[in-house]
């Protein structure tokens, strides 16, 4: 079988005919730049996550960067991230002139250890002003408890959930999404999220209308109205096309993460089996799944079978951040987060897309056996 890691086109074929529609009525317009579409887009997200505002950005990295400048963190400030994430994470931090302040996950969900923070906090050379829980493959950080801590201490938090649209999270009996409790939520919209455009895009929900207003400025050059600069700004702005391809795939995405709910059970169904540790959905969260991430002995030897048999995996992530080349200078070293450093070389990736197939997934998980069976 040919099995590929992504499988966009399963997703938009049965939308062809809304998506044609949406990108014609753009170019009939011809608003190319926050047009109509973004307002009416931003809107409905904000809705989707319970937020009160929300604003469209270029990328999912602008979200972050965009995220901490409006909450006022910049040069020489500490922001926690986990070491076990996307490296955009720590480079929005690091474009604000900020310092990432690494600190380990938990091995059995691959989050943030919220119980690592105030020692990684005492141990910095610089004053931690903020935190950034990172919802880890669409698996939502312990927000409750993470609330707790920064409130106590002060600390700003800018949620990262480039990878969970539509994660949500139990707090005091009430399941809230992902993205709607921070400061800030921030997402990416790179073609193989979740919720994905047809290129890059980015945006950031919010409770506070201040860094709702603050934010819409700094990404459109830092002007309010035009050749009205206020701030140095950026130029982030989501695309109205992007926008309306956005607004037709949001109907669906609750239908998406159902069927990836629903490929994971089968995934757990068919994987008993095999030696290998499963991922899990912890009990104060709703996991939608954006990738399927088991841990196994010859990771990389699996990986290059499954190519020969015609299944495509893929790593997230190979390397904790501060054993990155780019990270050197942040003065880390091997040894300093051992979860972290223990389950980069077991974790793989398995395919995962919406409709996935149970034949396919049984396909995987024979795979997987029969390479272990033979090493």
């Amino acid at each position: 079988m040919n099995i590929p890691f992504v499988d966009l086109k399963r997703m938009h074929q049965p939308l062809y005919p809304e998506l044609e529609s949406a990108f014609r009525a753009v170019m009939e317009k011809g608003d190319f730049v926050l047009g109509k579409s973004v307002a009416e887009f931003e809107k409905n997200f904000a809705a989707y996550c319970g937020s009160s505002g929300s604003c469209g950005v270029a990328s999912g990295i602008d979200a972050i960067e965009l995220a901490l400048n409006a909450a006022g963190i910049g040069k020489g400030d500490g922001v926690i991230v986990p070491v076990n994430t996307f490296i955009s994470t720590a480079l929005a931090v690091i474009y604000r002139g900020a310092v990432p302040v690494f600190v380990d996950c938990v091995e059995r969900n691959y989050t943030l250890d919220i119980s690592k923070i105030e020692a990684a906090i005492k141990k910095s050379a610089v004053p931690v002003k903020a935190v950034i829980p990172v919802h880890l493959y669409g698996q939502p950080c312990d927000m409750k408890p993470l609330m707790e801590l920064c409130k106590s201490l002060g600390l700003k938090i800018i949620e990262d959930a480039c990878q969970s649209h539509g994660a949500e999270v139990m707090i005091d009996g009430t399941w809230k999404k992902a993205g709607s409790l921070g400061d800030a939520g921030c997402f990416s919209f790179y073609p193989g999220k979740n919720l994905g455009g047809f290129g890059d895009g980015g945006l950031i929900t919010t409770r506070y209308a201040g860094m709702e207003s603050a934010i819409k400025i700094l990404r459109d050059l830092g002007q309010r109205e035009k050749y009205h600069h206020e701030v140095i700004g950026y130029n982030s702005r989501l695309d109205t096309v992007q926008a309306s391809i956005l607004a037709v795939k949001l109907k669906h995405l609750d239908a998406w993460n159902a069927s990836r709910r629903a490929a994971a059970a089968m995934y757990a169904e068919e994987l008993k089996s095999v030696d290998c540790v499963l991922p899990v959905e912890e009990s104060y969260a709703h996991h939608v799944w954006h990738l399927y991430v088991v841990r196994l002995r010859k990771r990389d030897e699996l990986k290059n079978y499954l190519a020969e048999k015609g299944v495509g995996a893929g790593i997230h992530y190979p390397y904790p951040l501060h054993i990155t080349k780019a990270m050197k200078n942040l003065g880390y070293k091997t040894g300093d987060f051992p979860i972290a450093e223990k389950t980069a070389p077991e974790i793989l990736s398995l395919p995962m897309f919406p409709h996935m197939k149970r034949e396919e997934i049984a396909y995987v998980a024979d795979c997987i056996r029969q390479f272990q069976k033979t090493n």
